[in-house]
């Protein structure tokens, strides 16, 4: 596997509004009822420090964060994370599921704010130490509807997620070009697909990765 680990790492990713907490709790609700270890965690966040980071680089008041700035909040958030809290559990032998990782600074700092996908990519490959997802499941939802999911009733939108809808349309098309660059770690499917439907393709895939991995419930 990727991560050389006994675990599993799996990496939700996708925009804002997509629907990767719903996933995230539905796969680890029906691989802890199989009786497997699991870990939800989130980014940014996950830590102590990663929460606290979270709050500068998403919430509203914190005054102007430049592209440079942000992209490197979130890759000192994430080099936490893979420290304290993922390779740890991996090497425990648990499943791993993440609500973003480094797709997400990819698409959204090196596309979004255009500050080149390369570049994103290896500040956090070195933050992380090339901690990589054995499988990212990518979500993929149209700007508009993504809106149209986080604002509905009373929710307001975070620093991020108040962008322009062409900010976000940069970012979706970031995201398609990594599933299309190495197919065989991604799982792509549909955001407005009903949340059973996209539930039961996300544990078939993971179901075939635990049986070639030989990983057996805890």
């Amino acid at each position: 596997m990727t991560t050389q680990n006994p675990g599993l790492f799996i990496a939700f990713e996708g925009g804002d509004g997509a629907g990767k907490s719903t996933q995230t709790a539905e796969l680890a609700g029906a691989l802890e009822a199989r009786g497997f270890k699991v870990l939800r965690t989130r980014e940014p966040g996950g830590t102590p420090i990663g929460e606290k980071l979270r709050s500068l680089v998403l919430d509203h008041g914190h005054g102007h964060i430049d592209a440079h700035t942000e992209a490197l909040i979130f890759a000192a958030s994430r080099a936490a994370h893979a420290s304290q809290v993922i390779r740890p559990a991996l090497e425990q032998g648990q499943i791993v599921l993440t609500d973003r990782y480094i797709d997400s600074s990819v698409a959204y700092q090196g596309a979004g704010r255009d500050l080149g996908t390369d570049a994103v990519r290896e500040i956090n490959e070195w933050a992380t130490s090339g901690l990589q997802p054995d499988l990212t499941v990518l979500l993929d939802v149209d700007p508009a509807v993504g809106r149209r999911r986080r604002t509905a009733g009373d929710a307001a939108e975070d620093r991020l997620e108040s962008e322009a809808d062409e900010f976000h349309a940069r970012i979706r098309a970031a995201f398609l070009d990594l599933a299309a660059a190495r197919p065989e770690k991604y799982l792509v499917l549909p955001a407005h697909l009903p949340v059973e439907a996209i539930s039961a393709r996300i544990l078939e895939r993971v179901a075939s990765l635990l049986a070639l991995s030989g990983s057996v419930p805890a």
